[in-house]
């Protein structure tokens, strides 16, 4: 479970796109060339017991497209084998689930000897469970948790309390990051915790000038005491697409945004549309981020997934949040 091993982590916690992401067809082949290239979106890295397990979204003309959620596994985060889930490579299979489009953005945890793993699925946020990370995870009711707008890009954060909290986000007014607490069956929220986190204000959050502001992709982490709330902004098919994070002493908020924020985009990896990722605790007690990029300078499909070290600088009395340039690397293949 990703709460026993952050915990060793001062008690931090760990995972689509924005609403038209269904209107976009990814249709660019992979060249031979990138053959070893991983292409996933939205990805998020689950360490369970010496193995790494490599989800998310699957994207551009690539195998089982919209069909579920592949897995790769690795020792050591460099060699990937894959994809392995139980179902030709899926962890999660369309038809034995909620949703039939749309499948972004999984995150993976255990919670009382169980997998679960929280999803989007037709714009609408979903939960399955199996006995093994590789899958078949299922969801036996095959709908959706309760609410009244579309809400996509799930992130489960469980605090030194045992209280379990939801972020997501939602479409309402643009993509809009919310919180709301989880009853202890993970299976539906109290609406009366449900709270607004981040919207898309400032400049960088919006290169382009759009009417439809995007924040998404929140991961939320907890050290010394305080939150951390990692999200991405910018339309993910925007070069800019960027990721920053704010700060709380609450997990429900307030949030103060940092104003060393982007702190992963292209100006400090040099490639296009970095964002929409998971923080996980290696082996090593490394903090690492999990992300995506555009394809190339000139394609955003099909996107793929890359690796960046993270570490906490204390600067003006307080930690910050860093991204550690030379270690951003692409994962691939066997």
């Amino acid at each position: 479970m990703k709460k026993i091993f952050i915990i060793l982590f001062l008690g931090l916690s760990l995972n689509s796109c924005s609403q038209q992401k269904e209107e976009k067809t990814e249709t660019t082949p992979p060249p031979a060339a990138v053959l070893k290239d991983i292409f996933l979106a939205d990805p998020t890295i689950f360490y369970n017991e010496g193995t790494y397990y490599l989800y998310g979204t699957t994207t551009g003309n690539t195998p089982l497209n919209g069909e579920g959620f592949q897995v790769y596994t690795s020792s050591d985060q460099k060699n990937w084998k894959g994809p392995v889930g139980t179902q030709s490579g899926l962890a999660l299979k369309k038809g034995d689930a909620y949703g039939t489009q749309g499948f972004w953005a999984p995150q993976i945890l255990k919670y009382n000897n169980q997998f679960y793993m929280f999803y989007t699925a037709n714009e609408n946020i979903a939960v399955a469970t199996s006995n093994n990370p590789v899958g078949p995870f299922r969801n036996t009711s095959k709908e959706p948790l309760a609410a009244s707008v579309k809400q996509i890009d799930p992130f489960v954060f469980i605090d030194d309390n045992e209280k379990k909290y939801l972020y997501h986000v939602r479409l309402t007014n643009g993509n809009r990051i919310f919180v709301a607490e989880l009853n202890d069956d993970l299976l539906s929220v109290k609406p009366e915790t449900l709270t607004e986190c981040i919207a898309a204000e400032l400049q960088w959050e919006n290169t382009q000038n759009v009417n439809w502001l995007v924040a998404e992709g929140p991961t939320v982490l907890k050290k010394d005491g305080l939150y951390y709330l990692i999200y991405s902004a910018n339309d993910f098919r925007n070069p800019d697409y960027a990721v920053g994070y704010a700060t709380s002493k609450s997990p429900l908020g307030p949030w103060r945004k940092s104003t060393t924020s982007p702190i992963i985009s292209r100006n400090l990896i040099g490639e296009n549309g970095s964002g929409h990722g998971d923080l996980f605790l290696d082996k090593d007690h490394q903090l690492q981020y999990v992300l995506h990029t555009h394809f190339s300078a000139t394609s955003e499909a099909p996107r793929k997934a890359a690796i960046i070290e993270m570490n906490f600088v204390e600067k003006n009395q307080e930690l910050q949040l860093q991204a550690k340039k030379k270690s951003f690397r692409f994962l691939n293949k066997n």
